[in-house]
């Protein structure tokens, strides 16, 4: 290795993490952000970096349009997804324990529905702290282009946020109890935790059994459940971690296929108004690497 390339690692490495949680965010997969952020890697070593002032800042707007460009085909292969769409789950350990409301899964949702433009101007501006001339300059917009683009996504942002927090004791709680009830096909303890209006999204991909649609309503999610128990001769699969996924309290389990899957739930005002499951397996794939929960 030469000198530059030593110095380029030396500059590179300290920003890793942040620019991964940025990729992340802007893309809902662990993986593709990886990928992003080393594609950001290798171009970093090609950079007159005489020439940057700050590598920071640099760094942020490369990956910011690496991203970008990255987007345009991923919203082409969501439209043709089987099924609920969901992130990646993340857990604890995949930040090193900093798994604060910004990378929840509410949050992750509610940028989904964003524009491209509208998400990096909100993510670069609201959780990284951009000024927005700088911002103007990644997104090749002008500045009071790009504080509109983050206000309006800020107002989803706040209409996307649970109107009530839960501790997370309290949360873990539920999240063992639903846990439990699901596996055992126990009703009335199901239908005591659902808030009326619970929506549960099961996201499969297509390549293991999941529904196709969000199924609405503590009645019809209650059932869901207990039949699923039933189709399992009621038997509770082992959990290779309970704790907080995406923010939010679930667990994830080994499945009778052999593969995991991740549970996730929306706790508001004591009830549970979303259940969130991962099922893909190409969307827990980085667990193994960032808890060490999947066997190999």
């Amino acid at each position: 290795m030469s000198p530059h390339d030593g110095e380029a690692a030396a500059l590179f490495e300290p920003e890793r993490r942040r620019l991964t949680r940025l990729a992340y965010r802007m893309l809902g997969s662990m993986s593709e952000a990886e990928d992003i952020v080393q594609e950001a890697y290798l171009r970093w070593h090609g950079t007159d970096r005489a020439a940057v002032r700050e590598p920071a800042a640099f760094l942020s707007r490369m990956v910011s349009r690496l991203c970008l460009d990255h987007l345009k085909s991923a919203r082409v292969r969501r439209e043709t997804y089987i099924g609920p769409w969901l992130p990646e789950p993340v857990v604890e350990q995949a930040f090193d324990g900093d798994a604060d409301e910004d990378l929840s899964l509410t949050l992750m949702l509610a940028l989904e529905r964003l524009s491209p433009l509208e998400r990096a101007s909100f993510l670069l501006h609201d959780v990284f702290g951009m000024g927005f001339d700088e911002i103007a300059t990644t997104l090749d917009r002008d500045p009071a282009a790009c504080r509109q683009l983050a206000a309006r996504a800020r107002k989803h942002v706040r209409e996307a946020r649970p109107r009530f927090s839960v501790s997370a004791d309290e949360g873990q709680r539920m999240a063992d109890a639903f846990f439990t009830a699901s596996r055992t096909g126990d009703l009335a303890t199901l239908r005591s935790l659902l808030a009326e209006n619970v929506i549960t999204y099961t996201d499969g991909g297509g390549i293991r059994n999941a529904a196709r649609n969000p199924l609405f309503g503590s009645d019809r999610v209650s059932r869901f459940f207990a039949g699923f128990a039933r189709k399992m001769h009621y038997e509770t699969p082992p959990v290779l971690y309970r704790g907080p996924i995406s923010g939010l309290p679930g667990v994830v389990t080994l499945e009778k296929d052999g593969l995991p899957q991740s549970l996730a739930l929306q706790i508001e005002d004591g009830l549970i108004t979303a259940v969130y499951i991962v099922r893909n397996p190409e969307k827990l794939r980085h667990l193994a690497g960032t808890a060490g929960l999947i066997p190999s």
